[in-house]
């Protein structure tokens, strides 16, 4: 949690929920589906909403999906600091950058938390954590140490080098950022190939060149991409109900 300190920023919380989900193998989309009889995007929102650090949140969804996630999600589970929904595009880059836009600027400092709405056991605790981490470092990214050992290989298949595993993180969400830092680098790389993007801590990295650094989430911070996700999920949101998570 944030502890007793004031808080001197706004926070604003994007979740991403316009992902199609094709490695589910099924037409609905992922963050809709229930676990523990409650939507996945659910549980993220909540832990925004119960999060003193977040002052507000943007929900990215599809067109077609807004009034449902409204009447379905918002609503009855009491996420009353969803104050904007953003339309989301093809590629998840264009969903932050429309969710970017829709933030309006305060002469405050501001800060903004890129969350997957497929993360549904993200916590207050966590939030806090990056919190504290981000008006440090001015970017910074949830993640675990990796538990394997990790092997990189060339384009045949063969290894090539085996990392430090005491160095190698697993990169979850949220990802964290200065509001002006991260909009700035997005625009940058909106006008070259974003092919390769694959989290919101790369443009940063590559555009503006500032070091980002990576704060302690958890194993249970999981995305639910594929079936035997769901299963695991399953386990963590009974853990979560009866207070052993």
């Amino acid at each position: 949690m944030m502890g007793a300190e004031a808080k001197n920023a706004v926070c604003t919380a994007v979740v991403l929920a316009a992902g199609r989900g094709t490695r589910m193998g099924i037409s609905q989309a992922k963050q809709y589906l229930e676990i523990g009889g409650k939507p996945v995007l659910a549980y993220a929102l909540e832990a925004f909403q119960q999060s003193p650090a977040i002052d507000g949140i943007v929900l990215v969804t599809d067109r077609d999906h807004m009034e449902y996630c409204r009447t379905q999600i918002v609503e009855p589970y009491g996420i009353h600091k969803v104050s904007v929904y953003a339309e989301g595009g093809r590629e998840r880059y264009e969903s932050v950058w429309n969710a970017l836009k829709a933030i309006a600027p305060t002469p405050d400092r501001q800060y903004v938390f890129i969350h997957d709405g497929a993360r549904p056991f993200v916590t207050p605790e966590i939030i806090g954590r990056a919190y504290k981490a981000v008006q440090k470092w001015k970017a910074c990214v949830v993640g675990m140490p990796v538990k394997d050992t990790i092997k990189v290989t060339d384009a045949d298949g063969d290894i090539v080098s085996s990392p430090d595993r005491r160095l190698v993180w697993m990169a979850q969400t949220p990802q964290v950022f200065e509001l002006e830092l991260i909009r700035e680098a997005l625009r940058r790389q909106l006008m070259e190939d974003c092919s390769r993007i694959t989290d919101d801590a790369m443009v940063v990295e590559r555009q503006m060149g500032v070091r980002v650094h990576m704060v302690e989430g958890s194993y249970e911070n999981i995305k639910i991409t594929t079936p035997e996700d769901l299963d695991i999920a399953e386990v963590f949101a009974k853990q979560q109900r009866t207070g052993r998570f």
